[in-house]
């Protein structure tokens, strides 16, 4: 993952005023980064604040990072010292007796940074039913689901009810800053397209599933609509449901049923948005005749699922009857253009992820809002939330997000392009340095992201969505037009991002330096048919990602 930094200032009547230029903006009450993809402790910090007290909170707490950094290590390190894999690094030390600069320089000295596969033998243990504290003195009896394009098989990431806090103080957070351009009325309906997957137990009895389904089952789920005053249209039935298509004609139809309260449309991506829309576009008809009827469509088998929609729905005539019309004009002369706006009046905007490999997608989002903001969803991992889209009201192309300093400790790895003769830059030709923490991070560097959490992450770097995201983002750059026909019909595979382990192009180097010359005459090729080259480089291989672009 790599990171930019950008700069800003306030302007004289308060606001906030990017600089223009090389595009870098730290704002003077918070560190600011945008996700390029080239591609706190546990107590509810919010209680029954309002917002103003949220942002002042938020506030507060960026403009003294590097204290709340080192206290937030604390914390974690408090609340997990004795566990097996600090002692490995740390010994026996005393963590309560040291001030926060030695534990600090202690920790990041001593405890190595690692991958996920570092981790894994201790989170497998945890998933095989092992009960003493391995990673964290928090009892784990849930684990998260990575996506499973990695290396071929899915990720174990440990998960708390920490986990689940910080997605509702996140959620507040980022309402706060969105009621700044878009106040929206209380007790309003959200139009949300989300999906609870299946859940299953590990041999040692844990419970497994993606982390956007743990928190849809959660208490902290029902507290973020009470908090948010907003409430989704879809019950919990709908939500975890199961089936894919059977959850979107439901949250279509409730979302319908509630059309004149619902304030906004929201998912986890955009793209699934569009994907909602699309599907519309083919079965309104049955929909109109749902509502008219109060009764629902026959492509519903799921029995909770009916029992739980059919209990909400009464017969409407009148709102079919204005459906059937809206989307006649919207099918026969627009193009379903404006189709959000038209059939949702009262909606303020869209809330999405829509950055990185959710930006194929905005034109077709752009269509069916018809004008509606698009709102950009603030940044996260599956191993911790980083970010708050502080600036709601820019389009998701420029958008940016602030560090939350409670959530996690964050170091940063610069990245410098070795100077060399050629202007063609390679992975070989960046440097690493040492890490630095939050507030140390400088204008217009770029950095590789480090997490410690509180769920027994240390120094595990950041999740590997990113690096998804930028495979299928380097596969749809080919815009040759043999290239794309080829992929769309097969004949040429899915684009395979390597990640290799440290030290494999000084591997390379070392092999071919004969061959060319000396070491001064050497550069990483672009492209390479070199046997040598390529057993080098597959036996140093630890992780693979494929693109999703074209499935």
């Amino acid at each position: 993952m790599l990171i930019q930094i950008y700069a800003g200032k306030e302007t004289s009547k308060g606001g906030k005023e990017a600089f223009m230029g090389p595009q870098w903006m730290i704002f003077a009450k918070y560190i600011v980064v945008k996700i390029e993809f080239v591609d706190g402790n546990s107590r509810d910090i919010y209680g029954e604040a309002g917002y103003d007290d949220v942002i002042g909170w938020f506030e507060h707490v960026s403009e003294n990072a590097c204290k709340v950094q080192s206290e937030t290590l604390r914390r974690i390190l408090e609340l997990n010292a004795g566990v097996e894999y600090l002692r490995k690094w740390l010994g026996t030390v005393d963590v309560e007796k040291m001030d926060d600069y030695t534990l600090e320089t202690l920790f990041t000295s001593l405890v190595p940074i690692v991958s996920h596969a570092d981790l894994d033998p201790y989170i497998q243990r945890i998933a095989d039913g092992e009960t003493s504290p391995l990673l964290t003195q928090e009892p784990i009896t849930v684990l998260s689901l990575s996506s499973g394009t990695t290396e071929g098989r899915q990720k174990y990431v440990p998960f708390t009810r920490h986990s689940a806090q910080t997605t509702l103080q996140i959620f507040r957070l980022s309402a706060a800053y969105r009621s700044r351009f878009y106040p929206i009325r209380e007790g309003g309906r959200i139009l949300e397209f989300i999906y609870a997957g299946k859940e299953f137990k590990t041999l040692g009895g844990l419970t497994v599933g993606t982390a956007t389904t743990h928190y849809y089952a959660s208490e902290e789920f029902k507290t973020k609509q009470e908090t948010t005053k907003s409430f989704t249209c879809s019950p919990q039935e709908v939500i975890s449901g199961g089936d894919f298509g059977q959850c979107t004609y439901c949250h279509l139809l409730l979302g319908l049923h509630y059309s004149s309260q619902v304030e906004f449309v929201a998912s986890a991506f955009s793209y699934t948005i569009v994907q909602a829309f699309s599907f519309f576009e083919e079965i309104w008809r049955e929909i109109c005749a749902d509502i008219k009827e109060g009764n629902l469509s026959s492509r519903i088998t799921l029995p909770k699922m009916r029992k739980a929609v059919l209990t909400l729905i009464r017969p409407n005539p009148s709102l079919a009857s204005h459906i059937e019309e809206v989307c006649t004009e919207l099918e026969s002369n627009l193009g379903w253009l404006g189709l959000i706006p038209k059939l949702w009046p009262n909606a303020k905007f869209i809330s999405s992820i829509m950055t990185g490999s959710m930006l194929p997608y905005l034109n077709k989002l752009r269509h069916y809002a018809g004008g509606l903001p698009l709102v950009s969803a603030d940044y996260g991992s599956t191993e911790s939330w980083i970010g708050v889209n502080v600036d709601p009201n820019l389009p998701p192309e420029d958008v940016s997000f602030a560090v939350i300093p409670t959530f996690s400790y964050f170091e940063f790895i610069p990245l410098y392009r070795r100077q060399n003769q050629s202007d063609i830059c390679s992975d070989g030709d960046f440097v690493e340095e040492k890490p630095v923490p939050l507030s140390q991070v400088k204008l217009g560097q770029e950095y590789e992201l480090v997490l410690t959490t509180f769920t027994g992450l240390y120094r595990g770097e950041a999740e590997d969505k990113a690096l998804e995201e930028c495979c299928r983002e380097m596969d749809t750059a080919f815009v040759d037009y043999g290239y794309v026909v080829s992929r769309r019909m097969n004949s040429i595979g899915p684009l395979e991002l390597r990640v290799v382990e440290r030290g494999t192009f000084g591997k390379v180097a070392e092999r071919c330096v004969g061959k060319c010359g000396g070491l001064n005459q050497f550069k990483t090729p672009r492209c390479t048919t070199n046997s040598v080259m390529l057993n080098i480089l597959d036996d140093s291989t630890i992780k693979r990602f494929r693109s999703s672009a074209y499935d």
